[in-house]
């Protein structure tokens, strides 16, 4: 028999890691859309298909069989004899390999309290609470600041998605360790505390608010005025394009830039925005370079339109098309060039493709006409 981890709690599976015992009412409504019912509903409307979705369930197979006895994912796939080729090369990073595993399962709507892989979600959150520090800290040597910024989101959006009361401490924590880490006088993130930032890694802390915000955790303002003033200072053609730790106009980058930009409240009509989604739509989608094509698939959703179907028939079904299909890699993707593909290999491609075949119902459009200023707005 089975033990359903689930039904003992995080609580008592962790000694001495106190836990609130009033959860209040937070499930922010741009999680919404991982319901069965507005998943289905979302993925019509916006240009999913029963191929897309297809695709994500046999990626969430993919990650079921690599999941390490632990509960953990690493990059390199040391564990098993794993025969997948293409491994990453990053060590000492299972934090960070492990909540971008656990990403794709809370976004196709899969918890540790109900779904289909819920032990799966469950070992994978055990495991990334057993090695949160004493300051709230996810950050490893292999993975920094942005095994920090992953596990962050992670914790938030299952806080946001169950209401599980032992959530909400680890969860804070990890915001609140963002917020201590932010370099005081450039307001951005890089890889160690206090660093003067870089647009990668300030994307994945700011995306970490924005998830804490969903579920009504605690962040000061400072915080996001800070991140705009380093915004401010990468961006170029008056905010349309972003560089990486200077001004410059890369797509990936832009990308980040953009899409923070939407969090903190540009309206759909800004003129930087609309310059920037021009852009990135004339340019399309990468064959190889699935981070960029992660940040910029998220911004052409939330501005949609036909710049979005657009891209979405060349993302999806590309994506689609070259999914692995027979063998112990069904359900992944290895693209050989790219951001971060040698560092993170096979199992940062297939996270990064299932999160972009999700981006229908992950999160709710931002500018939709019944989305509220708690949702999104930082």
């Amino acid at each position: 028999m089975t033990t359903d981890f689930a039904e003992i709690g995080f609580e008592s599976m962790l000694q001495g890691q106190q836990s609130s015992q009033d959860s209040g009412s937070v499930t922010g409504e741009g999680l919404d859309g991982r319901s069965q019912a507005m998943r289905a509903q979302l993925l019509k409307k916006a240009g999913g298909t029963a191929g897309s979705e297809r695709a994500v369930e046999m990626a969430l197979d993919w990650f079921q069989r690599h999941q390490n006895p632990d509960g953990s994912w690493c990059f390199t796939h040391l564990y098993g004899n794993c025969p997948c080729p293409n491994h990453g090369n990053v060590n000492k990073s299972n934090n960070g390999a492990t909540a971008m595993a656990l990403l794709p399962f809370l976004g196709a709507g899969h918890t540790h309290m109900e779904g289909k892989y819920k032990q799966e979600v469950y070992r994978g959150l055990y495991y990334l609470l057993a090695h949160q520090k004493a300051n709230g800290s996810f950050h490893e040597p292999g993975g920094n600041m942005y095994s920090h910024g992953l596990c962050a989101i992670a914790l938030s959006e299952a806080y946001a998605m169950t209401q599980d009361a032992d959530l909400m401490r680890p969860a804070q924590a990890a915001l609140d360790f963002i917020a201590y880490a932010q370099d005081p006088v450039g307001g951005g993130w890089r890889y160690e505390v206090k660093q003067p930032g870089d647009t990668s890694v300030v994307g994945w802390q700011l995306m970490a608010l924005k998830s804490g915000r969903m579920a009504y955790l605690n962040v000061h303002p400072v915080v996001f005025a800070r991140a705009n003033k380093f915004l401010d200072s990468v961006q170029t053609n008056n905010g349309s394009a972003y560089g990486y730790s200077d001004p410059g106009n890369r797509y990936a980058t832009s990308s980040i830039g953009l899409l923070c930009r939407m969090y903190m409240g540009w309206e759909h009509d800004h003129p930087a925005l609309v310059e920037g989604v021009q852009r990135i739509g004339k340019k399309g989608p990468d064959k190889e370079d699935m981070y960029y094509n992660y940040y910029a698939t998220q911004v052409m959703r939330h501005y949609e339109g036909d710049e979005w179907a657009k891209w979405n028939a060349k993302m999806r079904d590309y994506l689609v098309e070259t999914q692995e299909q027979r063998g112990h890699m069904s359900g992944s993707w290895f693209m050989k060039q790219g951001h971060q593909t040698d560092k993170g290999g096979r199992l940062y491609c297939t996270a990064m493709a299932t999160m972009i075949l999700e981006v229908y119902y992950r999160h709710l459009p931002i500018y939709r006409n019944d989305a509220t200023e708690d949702d999104f707005e930082l």
